[in-house]
């Protein structure tokens, strides 16, 4: 999920893919995703053991083996409205668990290409796609200083909870849209999300790991990232 974490040396993080992928299945579990249920995703669970994972020094959290409601929100949307995504490539940006690249592709997208530079999480990616049977191809480095790929759409969920963050997604986000992309954001209302920016599309209730941890749902909005709006 997250665009700027540094993987740690400890653990996990120094193992190849397959021990990772091996930790994952043995310890995590295979459950449908809240709201959207016709994804199955591996997901943490109590006695799951993440730190081992991560390793006791790791600066980057599991994001990706828990629910975030920026992401489940854009998920339900592809899968409401097949028509957004359906014939057109897409890029899943922070992919984490896939949630959303996973919708796009069940929802008839031409290709998905997801960008997540945590190791962990692009296992759990990888096998997750392969759970709902899809094809995801995964950019495994930051792509934010870069030229938008060759895609139609960029979906961005729950990336504008770190300021510095948030501000490279934003200038990321304009240069997709300067060169025609269209680009949807899924978000609770996090602290730097760029609201001038943004026009909102759809809503949903929906419980976020990043809130409250209440465990209650709250509205959660898909935005269409506006090009020029100040």
């Amino acid at each position: 999920m997250d665009q700027e974490a540094t993987v740690s040396s400890h653990g996990l993080s120094n193992q190849p893919p397959a021990d990772i992928a091996q930790f994952i299945q043995e310890n995590l579990r295979v459950s449908p995703a809240p709201l959207v249920s016709e994804i199955r995703l591996y997901a943490a669970q109590p006695g799951s053991g993440l730190r081992r994972l991560a390793g006791a020094g790791s600066r980057t959290p599991p994001y990706w083996a828990y629910q975030w409601a920026g992401g489940t929100v854009l998920a339900r949307y592809f899968l409401d409205r097949p028509e957004t995504v359906r014939g057109r490539r897409v890029l899943d940006l922070g992919a984490g668990s896939g949630i959303v690249g996973i919708s796009a592709a069940l929802a008839g997208a031409t290709s998905v290409l997801a960008a997540e530079i945590d190791i962990h999480a692009a296992v759990a990616l990888r096998l997750n796609a392969d759970l709902n049977g899809v094809a995801v191809e995964l950019i495994e480095r930051d792509i934010l200083d870069g030229a938008p790929p060759q895609v139609d759409i960029v979906a961005v969920g729950d990336l504008f909870y770190d300021r510095r963050l948030a501000w490279r997604v934003t200038l990321f986000l304009e240069r997709c849209r300067a060169v025609g992309i269209d680009v949807l954001v899924g978000d609770p209302g996090r602290a730097f999300l760029p609201r001038a920016r943004l026009s909102a599309v759809a809503a949903y209730a929906v419980p976020d790991f990043g809130g409250a941890g209440d465990g209650l749902a709250t509205e959660s909005v898909v935005f269409a990232f506006e090009s020029g709006v100040s």
